[in-house]
């Protein structure tokens, strides 16, 4: 802790676990070859049947191997250290990762709509017992990654949006299953395309979650845990504070939480004491380790220049 000749005073505290990290990254590699054996398999046995359900399916494990892929890749370019330039370092690499997995998402699910559409009146039916076959053996790679992933650390962005599409693609290889039981017991062609539409919602609704997230943090909202208005009557509360103005609250990435404000101190009260204060009750009462604040006397104004 300390301050710095215009009372610029920074807390600074580094938390990350790269150990855990590493975990993460071996089981997201075992879930991601685990994802892209059984993906050629259900697109090909999908496009020989006929099964838009499956095809549609085979998509969303694409989806989830280029999610996991990019996210791998991310995570390691997020730990390189920060140069003159790029001084926040490179954490922001997940969060663009992200976009790109959203945009990916959307474009599968669009895709499979648009199929479903052209397909919902064709009399053509895939064979029901091929389809259960199929989709129930990428339920259980589905289940197979979630049990990997399950003990990862899934605080970060990007590591609990791969476990969401995997709980997504299970439900969908469920529907499939389903809509291969119809067809084989009914005779019911039409569940086929229906059952894409399904999981043509399942990732509309991953790919919107997804990017939501990646928007807030881009546009550099603060986090939905942290309650601005709160913080403010916090900090106002110190002991030795007066005034509080000009506070901002940002993600870096996730997990990562920053912020920056403006304090004025009493008359007479030691400057490194009211930091001291500030800082403790942000790291201690928020949970943000990364602070930048300004701690100013009564009357400061930052147009005027002091000596």
């Amino acid at each position: 802790m300390q301050e710095h000749g215009h009372d610029h005073g920074h807390g600074h505290g580094h938390g990350h676990d790269h150990g855990h990290g590493n975990a993460s990254e071996k089981r997201l590699l075992a879930t991601l070859l685990l994802s892209v054996s059984y993906m050629g398999v259900e697109a090909v046995g999908g496009w020989i049947i006929g099964s838009l359900a499956l095809v549609a399916d085979a998509g969303h494990m694409l989806s989830d191997a280029a999610a996991l892929a990019l996210t791998l890749f991310a995570l390691r370019v997020a730990r390189m250290p920060p140069d003159a330039r790029r001084t926040y370092g490179y954490h922001r690499a997940e969060v663009l990762a992200a976009v790109v997995n959203g945009a990916a998402l959307l474009a599968v699910a669009v895709g499979v709509l648009w199929e479903a559409y052209q397909r919902w009146g064709s009399a053509a039916s895939p064979s029901g017992g091929a389809m259960m076959a199929i989709a129930a053996g990428g339920l259980l790679v589905n289940l197979a990654g979630l049990g990997i992933l399950h003990g990862a650390d899934r605080s970060g962005l990007n590591v609990r949006a791969a476990w969401l599409h995997l709980v997504s693609d299970s439900l969908g290889s469920a529907g499939a299953i389903v809509a291969g039981a119809l067809v084989w017991w009914k005779g019911w062609s039409w569940a086929d395309p229906a059952a894409s539409v399904i999981i043509a919602g399942l990732v509309l609704r991953s790919a919107w979650n997804l990017l939501g997230e990646a928007v807030d943090v881009l546009m550099e909202a603060a986090p939905s845990h942290v309650d601005t208005a709160a913080l403010r009557s916090a900090m106002l509360a110190v002991d030795g504070v007066t005034a509080v103005h000009d506070v901002h609250v940002w993600t870096l990435t996730s997990g990562v939480v920053a912020m920056s404000g403006h304090v004025v101190a009493s008359e007479g009260v030691s400057h490194a004491e009211v930091l001291g204060r500030v800082a403790g009750l942000l790291r201690d009462g928020f949970k943000i380790q990364h602070s930048t604040i300004q701690v100013e006397p009564p009357g400061y104004s930052e147009g005027e220049v002091h000596p």
